[in-house]
């Protein structure tokens, strides 16, 4: 017999006679939770607010006979286990009742309190084993819908490879903190490896074939981010027209990757808590918790401090989010490790597209390591990207290296746009500097152009036009990626790949 908590498994006992309902009682309120109802409609009101795992009927009742009640109930209830209690044994109806499924078991009265204690446990088991199946299933089901909304290129942990000091302190650090189920706090700025610390400790800890769910925070509003993490039960609220597991269910036995978790309500602080500290969640409108196992990792931008800033979040939560913090250092930081990781994105690059240049000369290196790299790796990737592309030989050379402009002041007065290589270095804020991270032609500008003594960086102008496009398509398409490939006319890993490099997720 399984190891289960009878008396956690509510017992439904349905009988026209009171003197009946009290023998029921006095021979097993001990051990099974038990409810009462004086016949079939009484009964049916009462499984609208209770849901019984094992149902006991008696088969003559005045109005509704057990047989009826019992398939009224299994459809209201398909998972609760019909026992039905005669003192005829009318074997044609019987049989009838237990091929319709809505008995499961019959006894003859007077019945014998052990062998009826028996038969409550066993039933009992085949309830319990059915949630557990449909929880399973369900779990499956929508962590199969998750992959398909994440589906993403496998996670290269190129990106963290290198051999100055402060990436082996980081690796160091990964190694120590992985193997345990501790909350693991991610920080560091904008643009550095986050995504990929999560997984790489993810993949060294014991619960590396278990699911690994990202959660995009910042893709979340108001009370959408809660319902996202902890699901909801039907008629929790307007448009909670089934059940949902949250994505806490999803990751159960593995890891849940809050990806900068700021500015969290109040009630979701709770939740959190919760989950850290006693391993159970609650969905929304439900009155029952759900065990759960899950590591939670976190990550914020730029620190917890700047992030979170002061008296808005809980002590008690920043606390156990924080028990093993880990701080990600700036590419500018690791300059030694400039060149690896730019060699690594011109490999990643040239597998995707044979055109595309495949080495590094070495004033192009020169000028890497010499850039301040305020959004730390993931702008060297695109700025490699891009020089693959504008590369026509195997050789990626200094002028092919264009950094996105920063935002500077206006000047006072309007000028006008510079007609020559030479006067653009002069005109573009950062002087040669900037003409040589956009360098000017006299015909038509191939990176940018001056108007009116400003810089216009025709990149980033063409990447908000792409993400706005892109995410028009998402929202039409409520999310579906291969709906958005069909409607845009290309192929999936082609709108993955962009998608990545624009930094939307959904």
């Amino acid at each position: 017999m399984r190891d289960l908590d009878w008396r956690s498994f509510d017992v439904l006992v349905v009988d026209d006679e009171e003197d009946n309902l009290d023998a029921f009682r006095f021979a097993f309120r001990k051990s099974f939770s038990l409810h009462y109802a004086l016949g079939g409609q009484a009964a049916l009101d009462l499984i609208e607010r209770i849901d019984p795992a094992v149902i006991v009927s008696d088969q003559r009742m005045p109005g509704m006979n057990g047989i009826d009640f019992l398939k009224k109930a299994k459809e209201r209830r398909p998972d609760t286990i019909g026992v039905l209690l005669t003192a005829y044994a009318d074997l044609a109806v019987l049989i009838e009742a237990v091929n319709s499924g809505s008995v499961e078991r019959y006894i003859q009265k007077p019945w014998d309190s052990k062998e009826l204690t028996v038969i409550l446990r066993q039933a009992i088991g085949n309830f319990a084993t059915v949630r557990e199946n449909r929880r399973l299933r369900d779990q499956l089901a929508h962590y199969a819908g998750y992959l398909e909304r994440e589906q993403r290129d496998p996670i290269d942990f190129g990106e963290i490879t290198g051999e100055s000091p402060a990436l082996k302190e980081l690796a160091a650090r990964i190694a120590l903190g992985a193997p345990t189920s501790s909350p693991v706090l991610i920080e560091g700025e904008q643009g550095s490896e986050k995504e990929v610390v999560a997984r790489a400790i993810h993949v060294g800890s014991p619960r590396e074939e278990k699911p690994f769910v990202k959660v995009t925070c910042a893709a979340f509003r108001g009370d959408a981010l809660e319902r996202e993490l902890f699901g909801w039960q039907r008629g929790a609220f307007d448009g909670a027209f089934t059940d949902r597991a949250g994505r806490f269910e999803l990751a159960h036995r593995g890891t849940i990757y809050l990806d900068d978790l700021t500015s969290p309500s109040p009630s979701l602080q709770g939740r959190l808590l919760r989950v850290l500290e006693s391993g159970e969640i609650e969905r929304i409108g439900a009155t029952e918790t759900t065990p759960v196992d899950v590591r939670v990792v976190c990550s914020l931008t730029p620190s917890l401090e700047i992030a979170w800033g002061e008296g808005e979040v809980l002590t008690d939560l920043i606390s156990r989010l924080s028990v093993f913090p880990v701080r990600l250092p700036r590419l500018r930081e690791r300059r030694g490790d400039i060149r690896a990781l730019a060699e690594h994105f011109l490999r990643k690059y040239a597998r995707r597209n044979p055109r595309a240049a495949t080495a590094l000369s070495a004033e192009a290196v020169a000028k890497l390591e010499a850039y301040a790299w305020p959004g730390n790796v993931r702008e060297l990737e695109n700025v490699i990207e891009r020089a693959a592309i504008l590369s026509r030989s195997d050789m990626i050379q200094p002028e092919h290296l264009a950094f996105a402009a920063r935002p500077s002041a206006a000047p006072s007065a309007p000028q006008l746009a510079p007609s020559s290589s030479a006067s653009a270095a002069e005109t573009i804020p950062g002087g040669s500097a900037a003409a040589e991270a956009f360098p000017a032609r006299s015909s038509s500008p191939e990176i940018g152009e001056i108007i009116g003594g400003a810089k216009i960086d025709l990149d980033s102008q063409l990447d908000d036009i792409e993400r706005r496009e892109l995410l028009a398509a998402l929202a039409r398409c409520s999310g579906n990626k291969a709906e958005v490939a069909r409607s845009l006319g290309v192929q999936r890993t082609t709108l993955y790949y962009r998608l990545k490099r624009l930094g939307i997720e959904s």
